[in-house]
């Protein structure tokens, strides 16, 4: 007995695209069925033939009509239907079977990597169990048998949606820099987050070092990573984002999957002492420098706590209007400026005071200043000085200023947070 199963015309793995995936997938079956041509008499007045015989339609001798090959009885469903375009990358695919048992199931991506999923014991069902990724086109091809041990197969594909609603982390620092031992892993997202476990949970931040390091959030819109103490000179320090398709808030999916590494260097902290007029630089354990310095006024007093070096600028403008200090100053061309803070504390040269100020008396806004020349032309100033052997990520510990710590979310300066209420902040 002959038997055929039927065929269909099956998509070739590695032809799906975001755009465009179900071209070729959409052709209706085909069913092939063997045509054998049925033996004839031989011609008339040759040997062996017998008159009456000539159209071998009836007896036991000559060929009489072919059989018609049998089907399988089973038959396989797939979800989502062939032809999807827009299926839900959050759900698994289905495949089931009436009149028979599967016998294999194979799901794949448009570059032949395989999604895997689970067998039923009765083995009338399958369901994927790895992840689908959005924007993806994906093929299912599978075979049943039925009680006759007839096999059917069925081969299918379909697309995954793209989001329209994507979340995006802004990460510093950038991949491949060398930071000081300060510098926090941070994130910025531009969607708020409010399932911030799903998200944390797809966001990892190791070290060499070994040491443990724990995220914490400012807010929905940040997250930032750090050991206990200060990072380890000279470790390399690894992010991985694995955000593509997290739902981080209702209809909002991730979009980044990326490592990004950076490395530590040299440790460098500075104590800027306001009582005493001093700024003491320690390199590597050994202190390399102290510096006069002026600080911020009684009026304007300085932040304390340690500040994170967040930003550099050989000259910068800084007006107090952007900080709401009015008219009372605008100088476009502040030289050796370094960042402390997003509200505007630097730390910089200044040219305009007298040198008998620096160490002597704090009359700032609010910056801590470094006697330096317009310009900023002359290597051999203290602001000049302490800007080339700075880097970011530095800490400046600002001490005996009078004023309270500062926020730890203004700028990058967790280090004035305790390491049990930086583990609170974290959501796992």
């Amino acid at each position: 007995m002959t038997t055929a199963r039927d065929e269909q015309q099956h998509p070739t793995p590695g032809t799906w695209s975001r755009r465009g995936v179900l071209a070729g997938l959409l052709g209706a079956p085909v069913v092939l069925v063997a045509a054998c041509g049925g033996s004839s008499a031989g011609s008339a007045g040759s040997a062996g033939s017998a008159g009456s015989g000539a159209s071998g339609s009836s007896g036991s001798g000559g060929g009489g009509a072919t059989p018609t090959p049998k089907t399988s009885a089973a038959k396989i469903t797939v979800s989502p239907a062939d032809g999807t375009t827009d299926a839900a990358f959050g759900q698994p695919v289905k495949v089931t079977v009436t009149d028979g048992t599967l016998g294999s199931v194979r799901l794949a991506d448009s570059t032949g990597r395989q999604i895997p999923g689970r067998l039923a014991a009765d083995g009338t069902s399958w369901i994927s169990t790895g992840q689908l990724s959005s924007g993806t086109g994906y093929t299912v091809a599978a075979v049943a048998t039925d009680g006759d041990k007839l096999e059917a197969d069925s081969s299918t594909g379909f697309a995954t949606a793209t989001p329209a609603n994507t979340l995006v982390g802004y990460f510093s620092p950038e991949d491949g820099s060398t930071v000081g031992v300060g510098m926090p892993v941070t994130i910025r997202f531009n969607k708020p987050v409010t399932d911030r476990t799903a998200v944390q949970q797809a966001i990892t931040v190791t070290t060499d070092s070994g040491v443990e390091v724990v995220g914490h959030w400012f807010s929905s819109t940040r997250l930032d990573f750090r050991p206990e103490k200060y990072w380890t000179k000279g470790s390399t320090v690894t992010l991985k984002l694995r955000l593509k398709d997290v739902e981080g808030a209702k209809g909002v999916y991730g979009t980044q999957s990326r490592d990004v590494s950076f490395t530590v260097g040299r440790s460098q902290t500075s104590i800027a002492d306001l009582r005493a007029g001093t700024l003491t630089v320690t390199t590597d354990g050994v202190v390399t420098a102290t510096y006069p310095i002026i600080g911020g006024s009684p009026e304007h007093r300085t932040w304390a706590g340690k500040l994170v070096i967040s930003e550099q600028y050989q000259q910068t403008r800084m007006d107090s209007a952007t900080v709401g200090l009015g008219d009372e100053y605008n100088i476009p061309d502040v030289p050796h400026a370094q960042r402390l803070t997003t509200s505007g504390t630097f730390i910089h040269g200044n040219y305009w005071s007298p040198a008998s100020a620096f160490g002597r008396s704090n009359t700032s806004h609010g910056c801590i200043a470094l006697r330096d020349v317009k310009g900023a032309g002359d290597p051999g100033t203290n602001g000049a000085r302490f800007f080339k052997s700075s880097m970011v990520g530095d800490v400046v510990e600002v001490v005996n200023s009078g004023d309270k710590a500062v926020d730890p979310s203004n700028g990058l300066n967790c280090w004035s947070m305790s390491w049990a209420d930086w583990k609170a902040g974290s959501a796992i």
